[in-house]
């Protein structure tokens, strides 16, 4: 796969707080915030926003770290080149102080950010609320931005903050507990559902992190745990990335059927369709 010259995207910047970030869009309908994973918004996450699009929904997807369309597989250009990438997008994350990476919890300062575009968003999109989903570092992001009422549908794909390098993190979600506290009164309140994602074998996405969010959300916690065996075997690294690189796009399979039950959230909360509709 070869970089995305973002072609069926617009592109604009939105401003808060002083902080001014690049955004992408795709589609119509209610938003759908994006959050990619390291490196960036690579052709593998902008498939998944076309999908989402395609869904009925605008994806908006915020350029947070990297280069928007840069393909990371080293069969691109090379293992020295995608090395040195990915070690600079890690490292924007690592001075950052917009994001926590080992402290437990905390909600990262970008969240507030990430709320601000999710209300602008759903200014200008309509519809109901708005969707988010999270990859990776950017995971748990979702579940601190729906402290706001207009996040209605917040999912988890593969959320490794903190850094799971104690038991304690491991157990743990990069949420401050009034946060959480926030959130755990929608879902008895409101019926709010929280989706998460993972491999089963995955070692920065530990299971305790998913039993820890069952504990403190109940049953309004669904999670979606995949055998190692199911990641697509083309993915250069160990299974980790659901939606994207580790992703087998084909009816039936695992992953797929994990991927169409984030879109079947969107298309429930977002847009009123029946559990199960196609789009």
């Amino acid at each position: 796969m070869a970089d995305h010259e973002l072609t069926g995207f617009t592109q604009s910047t939105f401003t808060h707080d002083g902080a001014s970030r690049q955004v992408l869009r795709r589609g119509t309908g209610p938003a759908v915030i994006i959050m990619a994973e390291i490196p960036g918004i690579t052709p593998k996450v902008i498939e998944f926003a076309e999908h989402v699009a395609a869904s009925g929904c605008t994806a908006v997807l915020p350029v947070l770290f990297g280069t928007p369309g840069r393909d990371a597989n080293p069969a691109a250009r090379g293992w020295p080149s995608t090395g040195r990438y990915m070690a600079s997008s890690l490292w924007r994350v690592c001075v950052s102080r917009e994001f926590t990476l080992l402290a437990t919890g905390r909600s990262s300062r970008v969240v507030q950010w990430l709320r601000a575009l999710a209300a602008e968003e759903h200014e200008r999109c309509g519809g109901p609320g708005v969707g988010a989903v999270g990859m990776c570092l950017t995971g748990g992001f979702a579940l601190a931005m729906a402290t706001d009422k207009r996040l209605l549908a917040p999912v988890l794909s593969q959320p490794s903050l903190p850094l799971p390098c104690t038991a304690s993190r491991a157990g743990a979600v990069d949420i401050s507990p009034g946060d959480l506290a926030v959130v755990r009164a929608r879902c008895e309140r409101e019926g709010l559902q929280v989706l998460g994602l993972r491999f089963r074998g995955d070692r920065l996405v530990p299971g305790e992190r998913f039993a820890h969010l069952r504990r403190e959300l109940g049953d309004a916690f669904v999670a979606i745990e995949l055998d190692d065996s199911t990641a697509n075997p083309e993915g250069v690294f160990a299974p980790h990335s659901v939606l994207t690189e580790h992703l087998v796009d084909e009816p039936g399979h695992p992953t797929r059927q994990a991927l169409d039950t984030v879109l079947d959230l969107f298309r429930t909360r977002l847009l009123g369709e029946q559990p199960g509709a196609t789009a």
